[in-house]
Order: C-alpha cells, then structure tokens, then sequence
C-alpha cells in the first residue's frame, strides 16, 4: 500500500487551517484548503445524466442524494439563508433530483430551506424528510415521539415548511421503544391514502422492525449509516433489504468527513457548533485522527490510479456495492457538491474493488462510530454486535 504523505508546503498549510478552525465558526481543513481532500482536486463531470439513476424500491431518483443536514447544524454555524438555497438549486442543476431533510435539523431550518430552494421544479425532485422526535414549537428537542398524534400533526407542518401538498418519502428517523412500529407504519399508510405522503421508510432500523413494518406498510427504503470504514449494515440491514426489494440511503457516506482525508492529529473543531467535539465522537479524538489514517491512506492508494481523491472513492465504493444504495453526502459549500457529484463518474475495476477490501481486511477501526448516548437510540440489529433475529428489534409489540 502506497504511503499518503504530505509534502511540507501541504502540511504546513493543512496545519494552519486546521488550528485557525476554532476562529473560523468550525470550517474544517478542507474547507480552508478548498479541498474535499488533502493533495487533490479530483476528478470533475458536468453532473448526473440520465444513467445516473437508480430506484429506491419504486422511486426513480438519481445516483446520489444530497443530504441537507450540514447547511443548519452538526459540522458548523448555520449556512446563510440564500447561500444554501443556491447551493440546492446548484445540485438539482446538476443532475441531484433526490434531497432528504428532517424536521429535526434546525429544528425546522432544514425543511424551510429546502421547500424555498425547490419550489421552482417541486415536480422534478424527490424530497424526504423524517419525524420520530418531540420538538416544541421553539425548537427543543424533547427526546422521541412516534405516536400516531404526533406523526399527522408532524406531517401537516412538514408540508407547510417545504411548501408542498405531498411528501415522497417519510422515513420514521428513530425507532420509538414506546410504540409499536405496526402503529407506525398504520399511521403513514393513512396519510398515503390521503395523498399526503407518496412512500414509507425507515431510518437506524434493524431486520425484525423492518419486517413488521412492510407487514403494515410496504417500504421503500432503509436509511443508515454506512461507508467504507461504517460497514454495520452488512450483516442484517443490506440483505434484508435486498430481499423485500428496499432501497438503501447511506447517511454519514463519507464518515463525517474524515474520509475525505481532510483532517490531521492537530485539527481543532469548534466546540461550539460541531457535533464532533461537542459531543467527543470516539473516531474524532486526537489519537483515533491518527490511528484510523491508514483507511484514508487506503483510499488514496486507489484514488491515484483514477485521478481522484479519498472520499470520491469512497463514495464510488458505495455506488458498486448494491445497484439499489443511494450514497446522501452533505456539503454547504459548491466546491464539495461537484466533487461529491463527480464521484459517479469513476468506474473502480475488479482489481480496485479487490485491493480495497483485502486492505481493509487488515486494517482496524478505532473507536466507535458514535458516542453510547446515540447509540443507545438505534434499534437492535443497526450496530455490529448486536442482532435482531429471533428478537421483535426495538418496537414494542401491539
């Protein structure tokens, strides 16, 4: 495997922005560098064609989402109203047709955002957007509430907010351990047939709450967490959903961005607005910065053969894994969009594919992907280590 070694002028001006990240409302490394990855500005397409298509279940969208969570909170201060309306309507330009939102981010901030940016061509995207939490009207988050209730009130402010009479997909963002996912899933198929909703879906569900759900209501797809170095949904999720005929949404795509080999041991993030350090995510400390380098090095070493960077083939990676996975990176500068877009366009051969996961093989991930208190909301079966067979998953029975 090929050493990912910076040269002095690169190190030299990587270290800089990463220790001025902290005066710079939380911009990352590759922010400053305009980089989505150290050393490379990687391949570049004009967007996604016609061939950049794929189905979640029956629902037609294009190869690669975009995730809209960064423009609010999590890596950073809020993205400026107008700047990330055209950062949407940027991505719909080129080719992206399926954007997924929360009620959750912002609280609301999101969905309003989204609404505004794609009035123009509502009827040419496709929008999801996710309940599952209790918020007040004022934006605080008061843990999970899935009740049926809530679920229609929910739904009515959803439409408000993204300024359209229909919803393409609502995903159930957490599983509620306080009511059965059967009352759920009844609760969505109402609002399907009362033309508010057009498909159901689940997010951070494991197996045995993915099949009690499409008993209710058929889904359409699954929503986690997965990347080259998060591979949790293998061992249930993917062939589950491969079975029932699901589309898979792979959230966090690029491993909150470290993947992207935009980050060093000296990277500071801003302890204010980055989810990151605010809440000590386990890959994100100083020794597991370092530690977990040889899986960017890893990247890198198949990057170089395709004039790519880091985390455009990692995003590449996801789109051979299944024909039914649509990677959702998040961005909220331009510069990303189309780096992230470009990463449709890079074929990996037979052998890439082969030298990434024997190199992976040897490899180890430290440190967890979240910290216990996020995980501790994901259903049995979502994490590796824990299985939902033989179980009914998180739900409580009816």
């Amino acid at each position: 495997m090929n050493s990912f070694k910076l040269s002095r002028r690169d190190y030299l001006r990587l270290s800089a922005a990463a220790s001025g990240s902290l005066m710079l409302g939380g911009l990352t490394a590759g922010d400053w560098l305009g980089w989505g990855s150290i050393g490379s500005k990687g391949v570049t397409s004009q967007g996604l064609g016609a061939a950049d298509r794929r189905k979640l279940g029956d629902l037609d969208v294009s190869s690669l989402g975009l995730g809209c969570l960064n423009v609010t909170w999590g890596y950073g201060p809020p993205t400026e109203r107008s700047v990330a309306v055209k950062l949407f309507r940027e991505a719909y330009d080129r080719g992206v047709t399926y954007f997924d939102t929360a009620e959750i981010y912002g609280p609301f901030y999101s969905e309003e955002v989204v609404g505004e940016a794609l009035k123009p061509f509502r009827d040419k995207v496709v929008i999801s957007t996710k309940f599952g939490f209790d918020v007040s009207p004022q934006g605080v988050r008061r843990g999970l509430d899935s009740h049926p209730k809530t679920i229609r009130r929910v739904v009515d402010q959803m439409l408000t907010r993204l300024q359209t009479d229909y919803i393409d997909l609502l995903f159930q963002h957490r599983v509620d351990p306080k009511v059965p996912i059967e009352d759920v899933a009844g609760t969505v198929k109402d609002l399907i047939q009362q033309g508010k909703v057009k498909h159901f879906g689940l997010s951070s569900a494991g197996e045995a709450t993915i099949r009690r759900a499409h008993k209710v209501q058929k889904l359409t797809a699954v929503q986690n967490e997965y990347s080259f170095w998060t591979r949790d949904p293998e061992h249930e999720v993917l062939p589950v959903c491969e079975e029932l005929g699901l589309g898979f949404v792979c959230w966090s795509p690029q491993g909150m961005g470290y993947l992207t080999g935009a980050f060093t041991p000296e990277t500071k993030f801003n302890p204010t607005s980055d989810i990151r350090k605010i809440d000590n995510f386990p890959r994100f400390t100083k020794e597991a910065l370092e530690k977990n380098w040889p899986i960017v090095d890893l990247l890198k070493s198949i990057a170089d053969r395709h004039g790519a960077t880091p985390g455009q083939v990692d995003l590449a990676w996801l789109l051979h894994r299944k024909p039914f996975i649509v990677p959702i990176p998040g961005t909220s500068k331009i510069p990303h969009l189309k780096q992230n877009i470009a990463s449709a366009t890079i074929k990996l051969s037979q052998q890439d594919l082969a030298d990434l996961e024997s190199g992976f093989s040897k490899l180890k991930v430290y440190g967890d992907r979240m910290p216990p208190k996020y995980m501790a909301t994901h259903d049995i079966g979502v994490d590796l280590g824990s299985s939902s067979k033989g179980t009914s998953g998180r739900s409580p029975q009816p």
